[in-house]
């Protein structure tokens, strides 16, 4: 039978990404999905061997405004309820947080992150992250640890940057599936937004440095996390 992993997307493009290419070199389908364009979520059946929600736009508890979410919500509750890897990334892992039901939003310091940061690990990271790592973030909003879940990361701007529930369920606002060209393509993007000038932004140059800097080691990261988490079911 072949095997996929569900992929909750929230953007149209290129589906360049580390997660992708991981999926593509494993012989596994990635079975994108964008609710947000009147596509189906899905469902969970034997052949999935996990889920992926993206990081977005979209707040974690607008499902008033953007309906489209209450389907992924269905697919969030379906994969903790089968018991498969879930893995949520921004966005995603606000709405892990929220539908477990933590606090997930705009925190009050107003700062955002967008560039390449340090993110450190907890004394409960294990070997998720067994010491300092720069990592891609685009985000101002960010999320309570849930009840029963694991801290497992920070950075200095931004307290929770990764948890655990069980060994089935991380949730990471930072971005290590994102490449050079994906990034890239977002710094593009911040200037159609207006986001140099956001509290806590990196300028050009520091991003580009640190891009280059640190790039490898996110992609062995991510390999390397991919590798293990769906390992079970792949």
């Amino acid at each position: 039978m072949d095997k996929r992993l569900l992929c909750l997307r929230h953007g149209d493009g290129p589906m360049d990404d580390r997660i992708t290419t991981w999926c593509g070199a494993n012989q596994i389908r990635c079975d994108a999905r964008r609710a947000w364009q009147g596509q189906d979520a899905g469902q969970i059946t034997d052949d999935v061997i996990g889920v992926v929600v993206y990081g977005g736009i979209y707040n974690a508890y607008d499902t008033r405004k953007h309906p489209f979410l209450n389907d992924e919500y269905r697919i969030i509750d379906a994969a903790m309820t089968a018991g498969i890897p879930l893995l949520g990334i921004c966005q995603g892992a606000q709405m892990i947080a929220h539908h477990m039901g933590a606090w997930a939003g705009a925190p009050t310091h107003g700062n955002h992150e967008f560039g390449w940061y340090e993110v450190t690990p907890t004394g409960e990271a294990g070997d998720f992250l067994n010491a300092p790592m720069h990592f891609v973030q685009s985000h101002f909003h960010t999320f309570d640890i849930p009840n029963g879940a694991t801290h497992m990361a920070r950075s200095s701007l931004f307290e929770n940057q990764a948890f655990r529930v069980g060994d089935r369920i991380v949730g990471v606002q930072f971005h290590p599936e994102q490449t050079m060209a994906g990034f890239q393509r977002w710094q593009v993007r911040a200037d159609e937004w207006g986001r140099w000038s956001e509290p806590g932004v990196q300028n050009l140059e520091t991003q580009n440095r640190l891009m280059l800097e640190h790039d490898a080691a996110q992609g062995a990261w991510m390999r390397s996390f991919l590798d293990g988490f769906f390992a079970a079911r792949a």
